[in-house]
């Protein structure tokens, strides 16, 4: 089965070289699923020919909101509302978790609450699932067809199905401990509460459910639902 990665925004640079891009780190996570993987890296303007150009097509995190004015938001929407209507699978993470709800009619906003750094424990559907998270903006109003699926105490909409058609997440299974650990450094400081980094920096040793996590996009993306 072939996952088309729509590139939403980019690793900071001084990681590349060691992490590789959003995308490598997505390919890393569903390896030995059976899937082979292009890259679109949309952001970039950089779009598919055709929503039919790959089975299934997974939405990256990135540092941008869903509501900022930038060129590649408005056709990546018209991308996904596409791609929804004629049921093509999809899977957002983050970014890609907002996006295709404000595109299906949810709202997104930065979150009055605050952020959400590092190991963080979710209900998923009454199982407990750890992840690693770096967020601000939230899905404050899903959309009509979306369903919880994954939720917090701090975050609401962390998980939602689609019908069969799309399957999103806020927390960041692609993301290692390491990755956030150098996350903070290189976009924390300054940008989120010291005390927030600090906090997830002493969390890095514990374990998250990262591979569950790709099993999961691994059977939405085959069986249109959750492992049950």
């Amino acid at each position: 089965m072939k996952i088309g990665i729509l590139q939403t925004g980019h690793a900071p640079d001084v990681l590349i070289d060691k992490t590789g891009d959003y995308s490598n780190m997505f390919q890393r996570l569903l390896t030995g699923q059976g899937f082979t993987f292009q890259t679109w890296s949309v952001v970039d303007m950089e779009f598919p020919a055709s929503i039919h150009d790959a089975e299934g097509w997974l939405l990256t995190g990135s540092r941008h909101g869903a509501y900022d004015d930038l060129p590649f938001i408005a056709p990546l929407e018209e991308f996904i509302r596409s791609a929804y209507a004629a049921s093509v699978p999809m899977v957002g993470v983050c970014f890609g978790h907002q996006i295709i709800a404000q595109a299906l009619g949810g709202k997104v906003e930065k979150f009055s609450g605050g952020w959400s750094v590092g190991r963080t424990v979710y209900n998923f559907d009454g199982r407990a699932v750890a992840l690693n998270a770096w967020h601000q903006d939230q899905v404050t109003r899903r959309p009509a067809d979306a369903r919880v699926c994954g939720k917090s105490d701090f975050c609401e909409n962390a998980a939602l199905l689609y019908q069969g058609r799309a399957f999103t997440v806020q927390p960041h299974p692609e993301f290692g401990s390491d990755f956030i650990d150098q996350l903070a450094e290189t976009r924390g400081r300054g940008v989120v509460p010291d005390r927030l980094l600090d906090k997830a920096k002493t969390q890095l040793d514990k374990p998250t459910d990262s591979s569950l996590m790709a099993r999961q996009i691994g059977h939405f993306f085959k069986h249109r639902d959750l492992i049950s």
